[in-house]
């Protein structure tokens, strides 16, 4: 392809992201000497960004990893770049946070690096992930039985803006095509031809398989991940439509009010006000309740309340900055308020390898939730502790603990699809139980003190 196709395609991916080229961004660019950050890398110097480089050592496949650092090191002094590089001890971080997972591992300490690296310098941090790398993550999310929101894949601009990835319009072999008529070299790293991983078995054994039962299917898969997007943004600006005909703010009552038969005529109704008030801090559960409750019945979520009137759903919002929810995102933790850490596992589990509170764990069944918040807990909170038959309101888990005011007030909660799975740092809950022998699960770590 022309050098200039590639190029125009990142150009476009960085203006996607709200950088403009001709202000010559500052930027930290995550290289491992691979064909897809080098491609990045080159092609960001061509257009005459102001590229600084981190790269990784992880000192995981002996000569190898010596020779990448030592390829990138050449590389930065052959362009004039300045380059920044950080030796990890991957046996001693496994050695303090047990069961964590080689791969798990590697990536919450390259990324704890890339953030403080970023803020220090004073740069947007740049990612190589390409439009291939968002298929095996549109096969991943689907086998976890994501909704539609996670079909759409990886976005160009990460949670928080903290990541872009100017390069998802760009395939694989556009990237080698590109690098082979410029010139330029890179390495290889031989374990991404293993298929210890599933993404690498996506890569190496599913995609192709299917390209070949099925001619251009990558490119389908492409297509359908953009239709998909596209959807959603129709959606959400129905939704906003919607919301204008059923919504109306009552001043002298400083409250919200929602025409109930209006929504009670649409398909899903108890979707439809979870859509429109789930930020509010309500789940999905007491949407579906709220919608069938009888007159006078009350919700409560952070400080907002939802009253069912006669004719109105009523909700009277009072804002209060420290009861945010966040979405999880299992592939950018790090993005969180509080430091919590995954590690897929395929080991026999024992009840030792977790302690309930700050160590749980849960079947890999809960990875086909559709939705995942981290929130703090709100009155009327109820969930079922493991070991107990029945439910037990949160505050009344807190009267036993004996927290202070300031405790609860900090404590967080863990849901999916408006199932508490976890107090942290407290007690999880009876959903999705792990069983001694299972090697099939997830574990959860999380340092309340970080």
């Amino acid at each position: 392809m022309k050098n200039d196709v590639l190029l125009d395609k990142v150009k476009q991916g960085l203006i996607g992201a709200g950088l403009s080229i001709g202000d010559k961004p500052r930027l930290l660019v995550a290289v491992s000497g691979g064909a897809d950050s080098v491609c990045l890398l080159r092609a960001l110097l061509m257009m005459e960004c102001d590229c600084i480089v981190a790269h990784c050592n992880f000192h995981l496949r002996g000569e190898e990893s010596n020779r990448d650092e030592q390829f990138v090191r050449n590389l930065c002094q052959q362009l004039g770049v300045e380059l920044h590089v950080k030796d990890f001890d991957i046996d001693g971080y496994r050695r303090q946070h047990k069961n964590t997972s080689v791969e798990m591992a590697c990536r919450d300490l390259r990324y704890e690096w890339f953030y403080a690296l970023r803020i220090k310098l004073g740069c947007k941090l740049v990612i190589a992930h390409h439009a291939d790398d968002n298929v095996e993550t549109f096969f991943l999310n689907l086998m976890r039985g994501t909704g539609s929101r996670g079909l759409t894949g990886m976005q160009t601009i990460g949670a928080y803006s903290r990541v872009l990835r100017p390069m998802l319009n760009v395939t694989r072999d556009e990237i080698v095509q590109w690098l082979a008529q410029i010139g330029q070299d890179y390495v290889i790293d031989s374990t991404n031809l293993a298929n210890d991983y599933r993404r690498n078995s996506i890569r190496n054994v599913v995609l192709p398989v299917l390209n070949e039962q099925f001619p251009g299917a990558t490119d389908r898969v492409r297509d359908t991940m953009q239709h998909l997007a596209d959807e959603r943004q129709l959606l959400d600006y129905l939704l906003r439509q919607y919301k204008d005909e059923v919504w109306e703010f009552d001043e002298g009552r400083n409250e919200s009010r929602i025409w109930k038969d209006k929504l009670l005529k649409a398909p899903q109704p108890g979707m439809l006000l979870y859509a429109m008030i789930g930020s509010l801090g309500f789940n999905r559960v007491q949407c579906e309740q709220a919608v069938k409750a009888a007159v006078g019945a009350k919700f409560y979520a952070w400080s907002n309340t939802l009253t069912i009137e006669r004719e109105f759903i009523v909700i009277c919002i009072v804002e209060d900055e420290s009861k945010q929810e966040y979405l999880v995102c299992w592939d950018e933790l790090e993005d969180l308020p509080v430091a919590l850490e995954m590690s897929t596992e395929n080991m026999p589990f024992k009840p030792a390898m977790v302690d309930g509170k700050h160590v749980v764990a849960f079947s890999n069944d809960m990875m086909k939730c559709s939705q995942f918040v981290l929130r703090h807990w709100r009155q009327g909170d109820r969930f079922r502790p493991f070991g107990m038959r029945g439910s037990k309101l949160v505050s009344d888990l807190f009267v036993d603990l004996k927290l202070t005011q300031a405790e609860k007030s900090a404590a967080w909660l863990l849901e999916a699809d408006g199932k508490i799975l976890w107090v942290l740092g407290y007690r999880a809950a009876h959903e999705f139980v792990v069983t001694p022998g299972t090697t099939d699960y997830v574990i959860f770590r999380y340092n309340s003190f970080s």
